[in-house]
């Protein structure tokens, strides 16, 4: 077999393959005679076919066939020789293939790109940290409590934060509109749940009182009819109930989990789990700016079939929330690749850098932190060790898990390495992110914090 290699633009590459005619004979020698012992034809005995007839009828498929066998597991013998790392499968192309002369054909491909590391010091890795004080903790029970908040009927006229139920109906120009029509219809007041005109008419009314007012429907509303326009509303109050925060109680902390020791055993719960939770939230917006950081240290060409596939990965994940089948529907959803293109470039791009770190400063899997990591997966289970073992049993999954835990070894790696800003802060900006976020981008971070924990505390969904 002869090999000549030659780059064409960027990362494609071309290899033009030979193989020796003789070679080529003697295989096509065989699978002629195969297919004399199998054939069938009119007017001979089967098996007694002459070699002359089956080469005739047969010869030209046959060759073909064997050309096609010869190209894909020479292929792969002369990636080997020449040490190449294709990003993807070869367009093969036959140049010859007369018979009696050598067999020669050429695969098209781009390459794995060579990664060369960058400087590791020049990441910038800000850490933040905080204490959590007794405030901190005050503040997550009175969020837990308003977690589980319940509402009671009274007799009074409702006021924000009272959860109401009316009857209401709609009408534009004298005619009533069905989009804006509903009974026994429940939310809270203050809460955004309908519109601020809408709550503001719902306000100061007791049961079984009846008013007419008008609400402004917003440019974006989800119903078109109703977009800016000014609407005629009445409405009938059926129910007024106001908002009952739970006692810190035994009853109380059992939902917790906690079975004794009383208001301080839970307040210790509470203070574990919140330096989980900031734990947990430390270690992602570390690794965050570490992949962050080597993406924008690192530039080179990303080949077009590692992208390809990574683009058909997303769109399973996001048929997979659809609850669609992986490969199946997402043509009839009509996503096009240029919506997964830069994020699917970037994930090839950092699994690049990431196997050639690994490969580079020889890292191997923690055996030890795997050990903890399933052990920690495991806990949240009602029996870990059936989990632990259902891991065990799957090699797939088992892969995964080693893959994560080597990921974070190589976080640790960087950040051993990297320059590190200590940036000090209070919880809620710490757990949030906004501690670390650029002075712009603070006031936002902060704002869906905010609105994370009042939707958490809620126990409810905004409804559209």
């Amino acid at each position: 077999m002869d090999v000549s290699v030659e780059t064409l633009t960027g990362l494609e590459t071309r290899l033009t393959i030979t193989l020796p005619s003789e070679t080529v004979e003697e295989r096509l020698d065989v699978k002629l005679n195969e297919a004399k012992s199998k054939a069938r034809l009119p007017g001979f005995r089967p098996g007694k076919i002459p070699l002359k007839e089956i080469r005739r009828r047969f010869g030209p498929s046959l060759r073909a066939e064997l050309a096609s066998e010869m190209m894909q597991s020479s292929f792969y013998e002369a990636i080997t020789q020449e040490s190449l790392s294709p990003a993807g499968p070869p367009t093969l192309e036959i140049k010859q293939m007369d018979p009696n002369v050598d067999l020669e054909f050429t695969a098209t491909f781009e390459l794995v790109p060579s990664v060369e590391v960058a400087d590791l010091a020049k990441v910038e890795i800000k850490r933040p940290s905080t204490e959590i004080t007794d405030e901190d903790i005050e503040k997550m029970v009175d969020r837990l409590k308003e977690q589980r908040i319940s509402y009671e009927s009274v007799e009074r006229a409702s006021q924000a934060d009272d959860q109401v139920t009316v009857d209401f109906e709609g009408s534009l120009d004298g005619e009533v509109v069905e989009s804006a029509k509903g009974s026994d219809a429940s939310f809270v007041i203050g809460k955004g749940q309908m519109i601020e005109d809408f709550e503001k008419g719902a306000t100061g009314l007791s049961k079984d009182e009846e008013t007419k007012f008008e609400a402004l429907f917003p440019e974006n509303y989800r119903a078109e009819e109703l977009r800016g326009k000014t609407v005629e509303f009445s409405l009938t109050m059926k129910e007024v109930k106001e908002p009952k925060l739970p006692e810190l109680n035994d009853e109380f902390f059992k939902e917790f989990g906690v079975e004794e020791g009383g208001e301080e055993a839970f307040r210790k719960e509470v203070l574990s789990n919140m330096e989980k939770e900031l734990d947990n939230s430390v270690k992602n917006q570390l690794k965050q700016q570490v992949m962050d950081n080597l993406g924008e240290l690192h530039d080179f060409a990303i080949p077009a079939p590692m992208v390809a596939r990574e683009i058909q990965v997303l769109k399973d994940q996001m048929m997979g929330q659809f609850q669609q089948p992986p490969g199946g529907k997402q043509n009839e959803l009509n996503l096009p690749d240029e919506l997964f293109k830069d994020q699917a470039e970037k994930r090839v791009k950092l699994g690049l850098v990431v196997n050639e770190i690994i490969s580079q400063f020889e890292l191997e899997v923690d055996q030890e932190k795997l050990d903890q990591h399933l052990q920690d997966l495991a806990s949240s289970y009602a029996e870990p060790e059936q989990v632990i073992g259902w891991y065990r049993g799957n090699p797939e999954q088992m892969q995964n898990l080693e893959m994560g835990v080597l990921e974070d070894q190589v976080v640790d790696h960087i950040i051993s390495k990297a320059a590190i800003e200590e940036v000090v802060a209070d919880y809620d900006s710490v757990i949030s992110g906004a501690a670390i976020a650029p002075p712009e981008a603070q006031g936002e971070a902060g704002a869906e914090a905010e609105a994370e924990a009042e939707a958490e505390a809620e126990g409810e969904s905004k409804p559209e």
